[in-house]
């Protein structure tokens, strides 16, 4: 592909995730993406085949970028229960909302089936490497109960702390949840060894 048309594609990419993120799907037109993007129609369709194209061909670049950082972060070396609570406690922006999580709201995601399998695989393989980390905590000494459990549980407090950031505009409560999350991870497996 030529140097020009892959920085057009790249910015293609770049723009419709941070309009995705910000405006939803619905929000996100192919003329917003072109004002954005600084790209022509032509080179837009030359590109992507649709709009869905283009929203899940994007998606699915965050989703992965996602899944990196988050797979660095819990498999860092030493114990396995301390790179869960640096995961956890990761500086995020809960009031913009999860680049990812946000999208489950929106109608227009849920109802294409290809834009609702990237944030199916997102959540899938994060719960699996979470259990993953959880389950080397186990193997390392630690009480951590049911690994499932306590991977949906970790899972689930990232994003209600979107959520509750985002309703209420305030960051605190995100801070709040992920703190208290580490406070039950920290008490569970004190008086579990």
């Amino acid at each position: 592909m030529p140097k020009d048309a892959s920085d057009s594609r790249r910015r293609l990419l770049d723009a419709t995730a941070e309009l995705l993120w910000e405006r939803g799907v619905s929000g996100t037109t192919p003329r917003v993406v072109w004002e954005r993007s600084g790209v022509g129609q032509g080179s837009y369709y030359h590109h992507f085949a649709s709009k869905t194209a283009l929203a899940r061909s994007a998606l699915e670049e965050v989703v992965e970028r996602s899944l990196q950082q988050a797979v660095a972060d819990l498999e860092a070396p030493g114990p396995a229960l301390a790179a869960l609570q640096a995961y956890v406690l990761r500086p995020r922006e809960g009031g913009k909302g999860c680049k990812i999580g946000r999208h489950t709201s929106d109608h227009a995601v849920m109802s294409t089936p290809e834009l609702t399998e990237p944030l199916r695989h997102y959540f899938t393989e994060l719960h699996a490497q979470v259990r993953r980390t959880l389950q080397r905590a186990r193997e390392q000494g630690q009480d951590v109960g049911d690994v499932d459990d306590l991977a949906d549980t970790v899972v689930a407090t990232l994003q209600g702390g979107y959520v509750l950031a985002r309703a209420t505009g305030d960051d605190a409560h995100m801070q709040r949840a992920v703190r208290g999350l580490v406070h039950l991870l920290s008490s569970a497996t004190a008086s579990g060894t």
